[in-house]
């Protein structure tokens, strides 16, 4: 299930910047990783500000640049050279003890979410903000266009829309009969849209 922004919102205010588990998360949300690939990543993989890994389930390789909400939180830490996400041993996690103390840290921050659901959440946000089908698949290590498409098909049809509604209007601009008198024709004083359909 995909998280929302108020999920995030929730967890950063249980788990701040500062804790394992905010490291945890950031992780996950400002590079789009699978568990898999989140707990491999570590120091040896960046240069030059972009971390560079060939991801376990697919074998294609990502280029991620690290964002500065990524950065701030890793530069507090505490996390690992090798491994940014660690347990509160400072060890390596692996993918299924990470995904497991991060459903345990969901709960705690009122929350019945999972580590998958962040990467959603973070492929929703690329596409709201008009990423392409390219783009997508640069950062999520997708290919053939299928699940890229998924996060862009509602976020085009949103962005499409928004451009397109004044179209439904006739060349004169006057209005359905049921609007009369409350909208006005063009060059007429008109009531907002909130007092119309209140």
């Amino acid at each position: 299930m995909p998280w929302r922004e108020e999920d995030v919102a929730a967890y950063q205010r249980r788990w701040p910047i500062g804790t394992r588990q905010r490291v945890w998360l950031d992780v996950l949300l400002y590079t789009g990783l699978r568990r898999g690939d989140a707990v491999r990543l570590g120091r040896q993989h960046v240069r030059d500000g972009f971390a560079t890994l060939k991801t376990e389930k697919t074998g294609m390789e990502v280029v991620l640049q690290m964002l500065p909400p990524l950065a701030e939180t890793l530069a507090i830490g505490p996390c690992g050279d090798l491994h940014f996400i660690v347990g509160a041993d400072g060890k390596a996690l692996t993918k299924e003890a990470f995904g497991n103390a991060f459903r345990v840290a969901c709960n705690k921050a009122g929350q019945r979410a999972s580590a998958h659901g962040v990467r959603k959440l973070a492929a929703t946000r690329m596409a709201n903000n008009g990423a392409t089908v390219a783009q997508l698949e640069a950062v999520f290590g997708w290919s053939g266009g299928r699940m890229a498409s998924h996060y862009t098909r509602s976020a085009d049809r949103r962005r499409l829309s928004q451009s397109s509604m004044h179209m439904l209007m006739n060349d004169e601009r006057t209005n359905p009969p049921h609007l009369r008198g409350k909208c006005g024709k063009k060059g007429e004083k008109r009531n907002s849209i909130k007092e119309i359909f209140r």
